[in-house]
């Protein structure tokens, strides 16, 4: 199932005994482009601490009320080890975090997007020493990336530019950002096409821009894609087709 990401900005997030705010942003892996955490608005309740949660304890969502439940209760969350709102999130930390929930450490492989992998702190370890062995630095992950901060890149083909990124496309069984939406601007007013993480061939975060691996015209005379209505896997197929590209479901 393939959803819009802005979609689920603002989203309720519902605890098992409560709610706890709404979803701030989505941070995702720019190696895997796999979402990795939700990142809560708590409102007045967790001031000056960021918020996250792991696709590992997120429910299926539901479209149709705007909520995201979480198998997680409110103590369970207040009593989390905190995260500095005002400061870039580092491996340190998220190990801390994954040893309190006993979330796997994405970054060692131990799961897939949004999948359960082994416990951070192996037999005879306190959660403390795995976080320290896992993850000895302090520094920012420097692939940890904010959603929001990716909306408005520019995205350039390998003859021209192309447009700018106006949404994520998310398959939310497995918690994966399957494409791009692009906004055409000037040389196709209006229209929208999808480009997928996997034909990139170069990310440049200072410049804000990602360049993919296809032509101009290749990009110009693909499948046109309605944002109002998620691609289906025919219009995937025909999509991967007319660029002689595989499926990523084609394993």
């Amino acid at each position: 199932m393939l959803k819009n990401a802005l979609e689920m900005m603002g989203f309720g997030l519902q605890a098992t005994d409560g709610e706890i705010g709404s979803v701030k942003d989505i941070y995702f892996d720019d190696e895997t482009w796999a979402v990795q955490y939700f990142v809560a608005d708590t409102g007045g309740w967790l001031t000056g601490r960021k918020v996250l949660l792991s696709p590992q304890s997120v429910d299926k969502p539901d479209f149709e009320e705007g909520l995201l439940p979480v198998s997680l209760s409110r103590k369970q969350i207040e009593d989390s080890p905190p995260i500095d709102e005002d400061q870039p999130v580092s491996r340190r930390a998220q190990s801390q975090l994954g040893a309190y929930y006993n979330w796997g450490a994405y970054w060692a492989g131990a799961l897939g997007a949004g999948q359960a992998g082994a416990p951070l702190s192996p037999p005879g370890q306190s959660a403390d020493e795995a976080a320290q062995e896992a993850a000895p630095e302090t520094e920012a992950d420097i692939h940890l990336r904010s959603l929001r901060e990716v909306i408005g890149y520019t995205i350039q083909a390998k003859d021209g530019e192309i447009g700018q990124v106006s949404d994520f496309m998310i398959q939310v069984d497995e918690w994966a950002l399957r494409y791009m939406v692009v906004g055409t601007r000037k040389w196709l007013p209006g229209r929208k096409v999808l480009v997928s993480p996997a034909w990139i061939k170069e990310l440049d975060w200072l410049q804000a821009h990602v360049v993919v691996d296809l032509p101009l015209d290749s990009i110009r005379n693909a499948p046109e894609f309605d944002p109002s209505a998620p691609p289906q896997r025919e219009y995937e197929a025909r999509l991967h087709k007319h660029y002689g590209l595989p499926g990523y479901w084609a394993g």
